[in-house]
């Protein structure tokens, strides 16, 4: 993972629609050797929610971290 983007922070506000949110997407090894790609959202603010994917792989890790940030750009999100 070295070299590679492992934080990302996208933020999507609304005044119109009362919309004020975040999502946050991070790759962090685990004590096992694997990559963990934790994802968490929420209104800005609260604390959110959080859900973890494990992959041996870190590259299929960066794959997925990639492909969920390209979803959120497609959303909005910047």
């Amino acid at each position: 993972m070295a070299g590679e983007l492992t934080d990302l922070h996208y933020q999507r506000i609304d005044p119109a629609q009362n919309m004020a949110r975040y999502y946050s997407l991070s790759l962090q090894p685990t004590l096992f050797g694997a990559t963990a790609l934790v994802r968490t959202w929420g209104r800005i603010g609260s604390m959110g929610r959080q859900k973890s994917s494990m992959f041996s792989d870190a590259t299929d890790a960066v794959t997925a971290l990639e492909k969920l940030a390209r979803q959120k750009q497609r959303k909005g999100y910047w």
